[in-house]
């Protein structure tokens, strides 16, 4: 007979669209374990993403800087002081949801019992578990990921999501005040670190000045990291456009994606937001699969590039600056989707409530 957990880690510190992916995790742990702990290990820069989900009860931060400079002597001393923080938490059941290296090393410092992950964890990160699991047969991730807590008599829900911390909703408020954004808007995300990712500049700004009359919006938000506004630069040719690239923290993106008409982004982290608030969305995949990395369940409001003979939606990293197949999505297309999408929101928030 299995000892039901006191405490529960789970490991997932990055990359801030899989994050936001993997709250249905969260929400099926805590519907099965309702007095347990649940802990969450996250990269502190994305730590807004889940910090005040209502089924976690706190955030364990890495400081994945920390790992820079590792040569000198305190640095080394300041990371395994913090391993060994890990250790003296006391968790019972542990679940490494990244399954590389890192999060294989964190889960084996827990000293937990029970410390499940994937069978073929890369980077030797298998090691670190010793309750292994096949990926399955379903190849989306959000699946992937559940299986874990279905090895251990946890019935998945598919419960996405996700609540935007207080303090942000308040200030993206203020700032919407000032932008005169009181109407409907939509939030373009066309910001990537890989070019191979990104919707052409000029495809957005037809995209951008035609979606306003089209689904009957008073503006359009364009966001994306810090560091990335050279890729928004064609906003500002906009009409009723307004580019905040690099202005908001992630809780304040979050919180205008909760309160947009529609959401239109590429393979990226607002996607997954959107599909976590509950906002119409439209994604635009090229080099990567959305049968596996897309909006959960959301197949029909994805636009794909059509592949040529011999191609695949594999290695996106390897094609680094080729946009081929980003080139090939067309803006009609896109428009036509978004129309249907701002047409239909109960079904967005059914989906993100795990009901459809």
């Amino acid at each position: 007979m299995r000892i039901e957990p006191r405490r529960i880690l789970l490991l997932r510190p990055s990359a801030l669209g899989d994050v936001c992916r993997t709250v249905p995790v969260l929400a099926s742990l805590r519907r099965r374990f309702p007095d347990a702990v649940i802990d969450w290990l996250v990269q502190n820069s994305y730590s807004d993403a889940v910090r005040c989900h209502p089924a976690l009860d706190s955030v364990v931060l890495f400081d994945r800087a920390s790992l820079r400079g590792l040569w000198r002597p305190r640095a080394w001393m300041a990371l395994a002081g913090w391993l060994a923080s890990l250790g003296r938490a006391g968790y019972d059941l542990v679940f490494d949801l990244q399954g590389l290296g890192r999060s294989g090393l964190f889960s084996l410092c827990t000293g937990a019992p029970r410390r499940v992950g994937f069978r073929d964890a890369r980077e030797f990160g298998w090691l670190g578990a010793n309750v292994h699991v096949e990926r399955g047969e379903r190849p989306h991730t959000v699946d992937q990921m559940l299986r874990l807590v279905e090895s251990q008599g946890v019935p998945a829900i598919a419960d996405l999501r996700l609540s935007p911390p207080p303090e942000s909703t308040e200030s993206w408020s203020a700032l919407r005040r000032d932008l005169g954004a009181d109407g409907r808007y939509a939030v373009l995300a066309p910001t990537s670190r890989w070019r191979c990712k990104q919707w052409p500049a000029e495809r957005w700004a037809e995209f951008a000045a035609r979606v306003l009359d089209s689904c009957r919006l008073e503006r359009a938000i364009v966001i994306g990291a810090p560091g990335e506004q050279s890729q928004t630069t064609w906003s500002r040719a906009v009409p009723r456009c307004v580019d905040l690239c690099g202005r908001m923290r992630i809780g304040e993106s979050m919180a205008a994606i909760a309160d947009a008409a529609l959401v239109v982004a590429n393979d990226s982290a607002p996607l997954h937001m959107a599909v976590g608030l509950g906002t119409p969305y439209v994604g635009l995949f090229g080099p990567t699969d959305p049968v596996r990395v897309g909006p959960y369940r959301g197949a029909r409001w994805v636009v794909s590039s059509p592949l040529e003979a011999g191609e695949e939606r594999r290695r996106y990293r390897a094609r680094g600056d080729d946009d081929t197949l980003m080139r090939r999505i067309g803006v009609d297309e896109v428009l036509a989707r978004a129309v249907e999408a701002c047409a239909e929101p109960a079904w967005f928030r059914r989906v993100a409530e795990g009901a459809a």
